[in-house]
């Protein structure tokens, strides 16, 4: 059998036994704890869903110990700075305007061989 609660405004899916890492809460460690915000209770194949939860249903669970989760690294890229960038040489364009061939092809020019003194 198993439940989904809702507290903190996450919602976590629980079943007898299990061990949950939840948000603290102020209650001393050692105490029971119940939960009564039951949104779902599932056992094999039925489900009863709540609208939005289910009546009379709660999950009663006793604080282990309190502690802190794992460290969150917030990094904070700095914003992009405006940089002067020097002038640099514009490229060379060339603009031509199309103009009609003749239909003759020119063929490329060939490198001479060099003569070698034979």
């Amino acid at each position: 059998m198993y439940a989904v609660v809702r507290t903190g405004g996450k919602q976590y899916r629980v079943s007898a036994g299990e061990k949950l890492k939840i948000e603290k809460l102020a209650a001393a460690v050692g105490s029971e704890l119940v939960l009564d915000e039951v949104l779902l209770v599932g056992d094999g194949e039925a489900l009863k869903v709540g609208t939005p939860v289910v009546k009379g249903a709660s999950v009663k669970a006793k604080i282990l110990a309190h502690g802190l989760g794992e460290k969150v690294m917030n990094l904070q890229a700095a914003p992009a700075q405006e940089l002067e960038k020097a002038p640099r040489p514009s490229a060379g364009l060339h603009r031509d305007r199309g103009h009609r061939h003749s239909g003759r092809v020119r063929p490329l020019a060939r490198k001479r061989k060099a003569n070698h003194g034979t």
